[in-house]
């Protein structure tokens, strides 16, 4: 049986032993401590763990103030609320100001199931990406989780980390160091490229190793720095694979396939397909129930790389 762990406990576990580490490091949390894992820090930290009630803009102002004062601040909350209650605050107490904070949102996309659309944050990737300064971060497994988590502390500048809430397969080994704005090559291929985050990386590699089968080499690349974004790896996939896929859990509009569209209308115009929320609001139900009914499945990847093949294959018209 494959390992599973959420990234969410990972995060928990990964802030033990960064406050092991660093002295510095802070954690703040909005009265999700136990959704988030943080209270693993507050448990062993107290000194250092600030449970700030449902107050998420008052969280980020604090966060911003105890930057100006040395520290090292992880602020946790759900990416639905960190991205819309309390952008303000990080925009302009946080990314303006460029202050040293850690935003670490969990729960996010649509995998959570039966919360519903108030908790399901499919803007967040789009809406942190669009303020200056923002680094942004969403790691598909555990151990990449982990790894990110003890990195951006030694990155100076506010950093937006998005997680998941469901079980997810282990894809790395404890070797992993991974480069905050470099993509992962997880699978290599010659005729396709699908790039990923999050929980639709393991979803991705699923479907590489179908159109294996097929005869279909793919290319998968886990982009779990969505900004800065790899304009290099994607350019590479462009020119070497000739048509691309982007699959992630979020709305289509301006997250991780928005990223990728960017650079290739700019520098290589290629073929392709953005897998997402096609912009519209989901509805409360079982996690792989709507990941199958709003087309995020690793048959809907495999549909969705025949059709980029198909448009790339046709004669030109001009």
């Amino acid at each position: 049986m494959t390992e599973m762990l959420s990234n969410r406990h990972a995060y928990g576990q990964a802030l033990l032993s960064l406050g092991e580490r660093r002295p510095e490091v802070v954690v703040l949390e909005a009265d999700l401590g136990r959704s988030t894992q943080s209270l693993l820090f507050g448990e062993r930290f107290p000194e250092r763990y600030f449970s700030m009630g449902i107050a998420e803009g008052n969280m980020m102002g604090t966060a911003a103030g105890l930057s100006a004062s040395g520290w090292i601040p992880y602020a946790s909350t759900f990416c639905v609320f960190a991205s819309m209650r309390a952008v303000e605050q990080i925009r302009n107490s946080i990314a303006y100001a460029r202050f040293n904070v850690k935003i670490v949102a969990t729960n996010a996309g649509i995998e959570i199931g039966a919360d519903g659309v108030t908790h399901q944050g499919i803007e967040d990737v789009a809406i942190m990406r669009a303020i200056p300064n923002m680094t942004v971060l969403v790691p598909s497994d555990p151990i990449l989780t982990d790894k990110l988590v003890h990195k951006v502390a030694d990155l100076d500048g506010p950093v937006y980390i998005r997680l998941g809430r469901q079980p997810t397969p282990f894809l790395y080994h404890q070797d992993l160091s991974p480069e905050i704005g470099k993509a992962i090559v997880v699978h290599e291929g010659e005729d396709v490229t699908i790039i990923a985050v999050g929980n639709m990386v393991c979803r991705a590699l699923e479907a590489a190793e179908m159109l294996a089968e097929e005869g279909v080499s793919v290319r998968v690349l886990d982009m779990h720095t969505v900004k800065p974004i790899d304009v290099d790896a994607i350019l590479a996939a462009a020119t070497e694979t000739g048509c691309i896929v982007t699959a992630e859990d979020h709305n289509v509009m301006g997250g991780l396939g928005g990223a990728v569209a960017e650079v290739l209308s700019i520098h290589e115009p290629t073929p392709l397909e953005i897998i997402g929320l096609q912009d519209t609001f989901a509805e409360s139900g079982e996690a792989e129930e709507l990941l199958k009914k709003y087309g995020l499945t690793v048959s809907d990847i495999v549909a969705t790389v025949k059709r980029v093949m198909a448009r790339r294959d046709q004669p030109s018209n001009v």
